[in-house]
């Protein structure tokens, strides 16, 4: 297949979920208070690991010795391979490396305050143990072990906040499930609400059962979901008091947007975040090796947080469930900058003036503003008034004064002109600036 076909698949993709939560209604009823209280924990995390790791991890991209030009996790569709055929992998996939706690504790030291991991893809292969299914980790690979389980008890012990991508419509491997377009395989062929009263909705039960507490519900592609289907599923939710689910269920608006390998142009009064891959593709494939600069990761991270929106960033693991070394890599060096800037993103809040005077963004929490500068420009970078006392100025993790002139401003209160550092840093310097009350325009 094409690029150009691939790209309106996933632009079909977006369409189907977006238009889903446009035409839909409020699943519970709370106040403005409760929901804000249900969501903070969230919106002041920012930043999450997203998990795509399979069954689809052991073609790793390849089927009968060629490339099949998609992600990894979607090559059974457009490999349009068999059920019976895809059903063999299982057999080769024993991940001895999988070591539960070295990812949480990676993820930790990345900064990332949550992880929302693969439970199901649309290959419909269960990655915990399910008694509504033979097509899973336990019972049909070598491996046995559930590695679901072992995240949960992981995160529990690091502080790390979980959450379960479950493939609610599309399972191309249990009859009924949905698939994009025409079903390739005969077997695939059944009635879709069997498939969710038999699959769907018991293994949904037992994910928000058997796992301890579960902060995060992500529903994904709701093909041919409506109301009376979707309302098998949005009762379980009441099992996690406290749990908050995307927009991707079906007919549901859900707690937040997720705009996919892209971050918004415009601001919202909505939840948001964007879901990014490191290089492209989301599940495990041996020949992608187009991987983003630790400054690009960061840099998007800052202007999510900037524009109000939180950011959650992917690892496709092997098939012997090991992380790939270039995300190992990133990960590390995104957590050595998080280490000596994360008060600048964690808990904040899109600063007061939306374009900047110079390239970078700006987030606020309480009195102070950040500032995150990408390139200085020849002299200085300037302000506009902001109609508050400026108390204080400092650089985050760099052991200097920071230059700073107020001058008249044609308001009640002067602009500010910063000048840059001896040493500025190549990801993103960053500027505290201390106010006697919450800067405003």
């Amino acid at each position: 297949m094409k690029a150009s076909e691939i790209g309106l698949i996933t632009m079909a993709i977006m369409i189907l979920w977006t238009t889903a939560a446009q035409c839909s209604v409020t699943p519970f009823v709370e106040t403005r208070e409760q929901r804000n209280a249900r969501m903070n924990w969230w919106r002041d995390a920012k930043f999450g690991l997203f998990i795509h790791w399979g069954v689809y991890s052991v073609p790793a991209g390849k089927w009968d010795g060629k490339d099949v030009p998609s992600v990894g996790e979607w090559i059974m569709l457009h490999g349009k391979i068999p059920m019976a055929d895809y059903q063999q992998l299982p057999a080769q996939f024993n991940p001895t490396k999988f070591d539960a706690a070295a990812w949480v504790k990676l993820a930790k030291q990345a900064g990332m305050k949550y992880i929302v991991v693969t439970s199901k893809h649309h290959d419909g292969f269960a990655m915990f143990c399910t008694k509504a299914s033979k097509f899973n980790i336990c019972d049909a690979s070598p491996f046995k072990r559930d590695v679901i389980k072992e995240l949960a008890d992981a995160c529990a012990k690091e502080g790390i906040k979980l959450g379960f991508y479950y493939s609610q419509a599309q399972d191309w491997n249990h009859p009924g499930g949905a698939t994009w377009g025409e079903p390739w395989d005969e077997a695939q062929k059944g009635d879709m609400d069997k498939y969710l009263r038999e699959i769907a909705v018991p293994q949904v039960k037992e994910l928000l059962t058997n796992y301890g507490p579960i902060s995060i519900m992500w529903w994904d592609t709701p093909k041919e979901m409506n109301q009376q289907r979707a309302d098998m599923l949005l009762p379980l939710l009441k099992l996690q008091p406290g749990i908050i689910m995307n927009n991707r269920l079906g007919f549901y608006d859900g707690d937040f947007g997720t705009p996919e390998q892209e971050i918004p142009g415009v601001e919202s009064d909505k939840d948001w975040e964007t879901c990014m891959t490191m290089n492209d593709t989301w599940g495990f494939k041996s020949e992608d090796k187009n991987w983003k600069s630790t400054q690009t990761l960061v840099r998007n991270l800052i202007y999510i947080a900037s524009k109000g929106g939180n950011y959650l960033l992917n690892v496709g693991p092997n098939s012997l469930g090991e992380i790939p070394e270039p995300s190992v890599q990133r990960l590390k060096e995104i957590g050595a900058w998080m280490s000596v800037n994360g008060e600048a993103i964690y808990g904040t809040r899109p600063a007061p003036f939306g374009s900047m005077m110079f390239d970078g963004h700006a987030t606020m929490k309480d009195n102070k503003l950040y500032l995150f500068v990408f390139k200085w420009p020849e002299d200085e970078i300037r302000l506009p008034d902001l109609r508050s006392s400026l108390q204080s100025a400092r650089y985050l993790g760099i052991n200097e004064q920071v230059a700073y002139t107020e001058l008249p401003g044609t308001e009640m209160r002067a602009s500010l002109v910063i000048s840059p550092p001896s040493r500025p840093d190549p990801i993103a310097t960053v500027i505290e600036l201390t106010y006697a009350e919450e800067p405003k325009l």
